[in-house]
């Protein structure tokens, strides 16, 4: 059951509450991003090998329950799914600091956590797109997708802000201990959410497989959604290539501690900010297909002057390129996922929330392990314009379909859209 369409989605209580939870929740997992490397690369002194098997495994629960997680999240409450798994989530990274003080932490543990932690974060990202049409209504999807995008860009401001200096003065590992809370708090937060989720209707004998193939018949027959999932694929994989040696490039190679190193990624979310507050009169002015391919075709090549930064001036104009990345990848998270959420039946959200996430994501551990082996073959530089490079030609997919010329938001069942 879904509310109607209304201006000002703040001022009702629900999705303020989700607003804030999501808040919360990313403020954790934006002092994960910082910490979790750093423990393996300051504490452990791990090698660039070794910090891409942790970049794969952090992202491998795509690749191993994307699918079957759709499928049992279309089967429970969403609301519930996001309170378990913010709960479990707390847990498991709470074990990281008391390894250290107990004297036990190896990477293996780091990869260990980094692992469960990105199996229970599939379940709270399907969960949480899937709540978002029930809960604001389909005519309303823009504008929280664009809320809630400006919200985890103040994290992603915030979050190394905070990160940066307790690394530096307490300890990457005892750092955790906020990524933790956060998580836990938001947890509770979702739990107060008045607006209940009617349970779904399920079939008598519920058939993984065919709940599975169903989802994913769904999303290959439109070749919309097709194009944005293979432009993903192309982009993710690039991304984490890059940022899995872009840490080891910034504090190995520019000589930045962990205080810089946050001021970088700070930078990347006041980016991420502008896009978000720009995402809904991008989508308005330029057209909403065609601003989710020219978004990255604008902002990808920026990421170039990171690779020529040399200690110095050089490299806040690096960081500026950074932030103009983070700034084109907002405006087109946010018109993919309200197309997504538009054109998807209820019953079928949680589905292809994760068919998406498990093509677009599937080679995110792979490009944690190669971006391991281009840096120790090539060096971290070499590795930072390889994926650069790869950024960039992600367009492709959606520039050559139906995305290329679309200028408003469809409706489900758009004749277009389906082929």
């Amino acid at each position: 059951m879904s509310t109607p369409s209304r201006p000002g989605l703040l001022r009702d209580p629900d999705f303020g509450r989700l607003f804030a939870a999501t808040a919360l929740g990313q403020l954790g997992d934006r002092v994960l991003f910082l910490a979790l490397p750093l423990v393996a690369i300051v504490a452990l002194h791990a090698g660039t090998l070794q910090v891409g098997l942790l970049t794969a495994t952090t992202t491998a629960g795509s690749l191993l329950v994307g699918l079957p997680a759709g499928a049992w999240v279309d089967r429970m409450r969403k609301q519930w799914v996001m309170i378990g798994t913010d709960a479990a989530r707390s847990l498991v990274l709470l074990t990281v600091p008391v390894a250290w003080w107990a004297g036990l932490l190896t990477v293996w543990w780091l990869c260990a956590v980094a692992l469960i932690h990105g199996v229970l974060t599939v379940f709270f990202d399907v969960a949480h797109v899937s709540c978002l049409p029930h809960l604001v209504g389909r005519g309303s999807l823009l504008e929280a997708n664009a809320k809630l995008s400006a919200i985890r860009s103040v994290t992603s401001i915030g979050g190394p802000s905070i990160a940066g200096p307790m690394v530096g003065l307490i300890g990457a590992p005892a750092t955790l201990l906020v990524s933790s809370a956060g998580m836990a708090m938001s947890g509770l937060l979702a739990s107060t959410i008045s607006r209940r989720e009617q349970k779904p209707e399920s079939s008598e004998r519920p058939h993984l497989g065919r709940e599975i193939k169903e989802g994913l018949g769904y999303v290959l027959q439109r070749p919309a959604l097709r194009a944005m999932m293979l432009g993903d694929s192309v982009f993710n994989l690039s991304l984490v290539v890059y940022q899995t040696m872009l840490l080891v490039f910034l504090e190995r190679e520019l000589g930045l501690g962990s205080f810089g190193v946050g001021l970088i990624l700070s930078g990347m979310g006041c980016g991420a900010l502008l896009g978000a507050l720009s995402a809904t009169r991008a989508s308005q002015r330029v057209g909403h297909g065609p601003v989710i391919w020219l978004a990255p075709l604008v902002t990808c090549p920026w990421t170039v002057l990171m690779p020529l930064a040399r200690p110095g001036w050089s490299v806040c104009v690096a960081a500026i390129g950074l932030a103009t990345l983070s700034l084109g990848g907002v405006v087109r998270v946010v018109a993919q996922s309200s197309l997504q959420q538009a054109l998807t039946p209820d019953r079928l959200l949680g589905r292809v929330s994760a068919t998406a996430r498990f093509v677009s994501g599937g080679g995110i551990p792979l490009g944690g392990i190669l971006g391991g082996v281009l840096g120790s073959v090539f060096g971290t530089a070499a590795t930072l314009w390889i994926g650069a490079a790869g950024m960039t030609l992600s367009v492709l997919p959606t520039f050559l379909s139906p995305l290329r010329t679309m200028r408003t938001l469809p409706a489900e069942g758009t004749p277009e859209l389906v082929g």
